[in-house]
């Protein structure tokens, strides 16, 4: 008797969570789209000189980023004189916040009366504007670059610090106990026990203060700079050229959405050790 012939079944494998990662980008996209077209349409149906259409200010910005002067490395001028200056400074201010916040914020966590001797104190300092501190920063530091970064830090620390208290305490007691019956050193206890532990929250003040610094820097430039996103962005108000000032507007945007992405990236990598990503990871490729 013969034997039937062997028909080989396809496995699905990874193919569902891709198709479905696939989707969901293809959906984000398509909305995206819609949202321009009605811009466009809005926009040439209304004739308003403050509010040109996407093609109009995408057609700007191209202009303005990638078909001046060149400079260096096949970019304009405006990159290295304007572009590249701002982010240096908010990336910049960042960082410093973030050593700061980490750092500070650890400390304070793992002290037992540490945040009660400060925590009003933090909770008065961080309800203040940073903003209206830009015209104490100005007096102490002029209107130099590091009138721009104390603002910026001001500003930062603050998520990171407080998401690094939050994180450092949320240590599981038994990891705390069990380092202390095998004598772990301190800064041992800290690097790889601590500081892993409390990763999740800190990134998420990182994110938060990220969109701050960006915000941050284009507000400390409007004040005595003749460079930078924030003054080009007011200079081409000043100038009623609506159309370069949108486009300064969209490379914020894009900017920011762009930095946020790579840092999520980052957060990934790090983080996927973790077990709560390991199943999630198992479910998406089960599921």
């Amino acid at each position: 008797m013969a034997r039937p012939a062997l028909v080989p079944v396809e496995h699905g494998g990874r193919s569902g969570p891709v198709n479905r990662q696939l989707a969901s980008v293809v959906q984000r996209w398509i909305a995206l789209i819609c949202l321009l077209g009605v811009w466009e349409l809005a926009a040439r149906s209304a004739h308003d000189v403050h509010f040109p259409p996407p093609t109009k200010i995408a057609a700007q910005g191209f202009e303005l980023w990638f078909t001046g002067p060149a400079s260096q490395l096949f970019l304009t001028k405006t990159w290295f004189d304007d572009i590249g200056p701002s982010l240096a400074r908010a990336l910049g201010g960042w960082l410093l916040a973030a050593v700061i916040g980490i750092v500070l914020g650890t400390a304070l966590g793992r002290s037992r009366t540490g945040m009660d001797y400060v925590g009003p104190i933090f909770a008065f300092i961080r309800t203040i504007p940073p903003v209206t501190l830009i015209p104490v920063f100005l007096v102490l530091f002029g209107i130099y670059t590091e009138m721009k970064l104390a603002t910026i830090i001001f500003g930062t620390v603050w998520p990171i610090l407080l998401n690094t208290v939050d994180g450092v305490r949320s240590v599981d007691p038994l990891q705390a106990d069990t380092a202390r019956s095998f004598r772990t050193p301190r800064h041992r206890w800290i690097v790889f026990v601590v500081l892993p532990a409390a990763l999740p929250k800190i990134f998420a003040g990182l994110r938060l203060s990220l969109s701050i610094a960006l915000l941050l820097m284009v507000v400390s430039e409007l004040v005595g700079r003749t460079s930078g996103i924030g003054y080009q962005l007011i200079f081409a108000q000043r100038q009623f050229d609506f159309t370069i000032m949108w486009a300064w507007i969209v490379l914020l945007g894009i900017l920011g959405y762009a930095l946020n992405a790579l840092l999520l990236m980052v957060e990934r990598r790090v983080l996927g050790w973790q077990p709560s990503r390991h199943t999630e990871r198992s479910l998406a490729v089960g599921g």
